[in-house]
């Protein structure tokens, strides 16, 4: 299947999703049902990114602890996902392009690097890539992760001295991330923001003068690599009132020609699509004219640029 052929749905697009109950502890719901949903939802191009297995038991979640899970069900699950997601692309073809990828983990950081490039670099059994593509994603600041409970993230911003550092390091860690894996999507660029609230800190320190300082250092580096930055969807969905990146995030990455994708997160088949037409608003309204698409033809990636407006 080559490109984009129908221009009016086109921009309904997601690069960052497809997170299924089948391979993840906080998802709900078949790999089989997501993609049914992006077909209900008039996804032109739907990318499926499952979380890359964290391979040190320190890094499991609680809540995979709880329900026994261990590392070895973690890499039995991606190996699984990753059989199955090439089935079910081929199956889906003549109604979605899916593509085939994964979202990277910065943990551990001695051996991050290496493990995630192995997982981009695998084969199926007839030689055929494994993935399409991959979205990289900073969740772990120092080890610590930022995105789940809130007193993890407290306790990332006592282990740094403040959250003002805390944001410093994860930009940096972001920028660190995306020269050193080059993926073709950069996932919700300022995560940081989606804790800072219920741990109790003032998200004004997330936007000081050093903290944007190193925003802009991370973006550089988005635009070095030539990476796509996701606009992600599920900071609405999360209550922060606006999607990620935030508006003065937005404009930095456009001043830089640095492009943009749609991403949904979806961890649900009701949440496929969600947040997309208003994501396109939202894009038109700060100035934004177009996305970038990724496409697939056989092994072979490709970018096309959609306009957002009719």
């Amino acid at each position: 299947m080559g490109g984009i052929t129908n221009e009016r749905e086109a921009w309904r697009v997601s690069l960052h999703g497809g997170h299924s109950g089948d391979y993840c502890d906080h998802a709900t719901g078949a790999l089989r049902a997501m993609l049914e949903a992006a077909v209900d939802a008039g996804m032109s191009v739907f990318g499926v990114t499952e979380h890359a297995p964290r391979l040190e038991p320190r890094f499991l979640y609680s809540e995979e602890r709880a329900r026994g899970w261990d590392v070895a069900k973690l890499q039995a699950d991606f190996a699984r996902y990753q059989v199955e997601v090439s089935a079910l692309a081929g199956e889906f073809a003549d109604r979605l392009m899916v593509l085939r990828g994964f979202e990277a983990e910065v943990v551990p950081a001695r051996d991050y690097a290496r493990q995630m490039r192995a997982y981009r670099d695998a084969t199926l059994p007839d030689g055929r890539s494994v993935f399409d593509y991959f979205v990289g994603s900073v969740h772990y600041v120092e080890e610590i992760q930022i995105d789940g409970r809130p007193e993890n993230y407290r306790r990332a911003a006592d282990a740094l001295g403040g959250v003002e550092q805390l944001a410093v390091r994860y930009y940096e860690t972001v920028a660190e991330m995306v020269a050193t894996l080059r993926p073709e999507v950069v996932g919700h660029f300022d995560l940081i923001k989606k804790n800072v609230r219920a741990a109790g800190f003032d998200p004004a320190l997330l936007e000081t003068d050093r903290a944007r300082a190193a925003a802009d250092l991370a973006l550089d580096a988005v635009r070095a690599h030539d990476a796509i930055l996701d606009l992600n969807t599920a900071g609405w969905r999360k209550g922060l009132g606006e999607p990620y990146p935030a508006p003065w995030l937005i404009a930095k990455a456009h001043a830089r020609g640095i492009p943009f994708c749609f991403g949904d997160d979806s961890h649900a088949p009701a949440q496929v699509g969600a947040g997309l037409d208003e994501a396109r608003a939202y894009l038109l309204t700060l100035g934004v004219p177009a996305i970038t698409v990724l496409t697939c033809d056989g092994d072979s990636l490709a970018r096309q640029v959609v306009p957002l407006a009719p």
